[in-house]
């Protein structure tokens, strides 16, 4: 397992669009380990592959305090989804630092591959809900910001590359 680099906000990178996974083979499976250990330390609750510059369909998500409860969704569909909508406070971390309330469906349905190539469906609501679909927007190239005013985009920009140059 190896620790990837995550790309930041505003590489253009992170808006390209993710491809199905044609099969659920070693290969995903290493870049699923190397995609949990990456999130692990970053340290986050979700990663889309798109984060570390892999354009498939392919999403971890660990909600658990223990940090033990490891899910995947390959090719992952929002399949229903509630009318009711919900606002809530997110962070990203290809934005790291900067965090802002994004409206959301409240419960969604979704199906997706596991690691063994197998279809499933879950639904889901709260915490898991918003991160399914904050990770399902990385892969359709979309990061949370582009929710926000043109206006906080640009000072969200201006921060990042005032990070860029602190670390540089």
């Amino acid at each position: 397992m190896a620790v990837l680099d995550i790309l930041r906000y505003p590489d253009t990178r992170l808006h390209t669009v993710a491809k199905p996974v044609k099969q659920v083979d070693e290969r995903v499976r290493t870049l699923v380990a190397d995609m949990a250990q990456t999130m692990y330390a970053a340290p986050g609750i979700g990663l889309a592959a798109t984060q570390v510059d892999v354009h498939e369909q392919v999403i971890v998500i660990d909600l658990s305090d223990a940090r033990d409860h490891l899910q995947v969704f390959i090719n992952p569909v929002i399949i229903a989804h509630s009318d009711e909508r919900a606002d809530g406070e997110e962070g990203c971390l290809s934005v790291p630092g900067i965090y802002d309330e994004v409206e959301r469906f409240a419960r969604i349905t979704v199906r997706a591959l596991n690691l063994d190539g197998q279809p499933f469906e879950l639904e889901a609501s709260g915490l898991l809900a918003v991160c399914i679909q904050h990770e399902m927007d990385h892969l359709k190239g979309k990061v949370f910001v582009q929710y926000l005013s043109r206006l906080k985009q640009s000072r969200i920009r201006g921060k990042m590359a005032k990070l860029d140059r602190q670390v540089a």
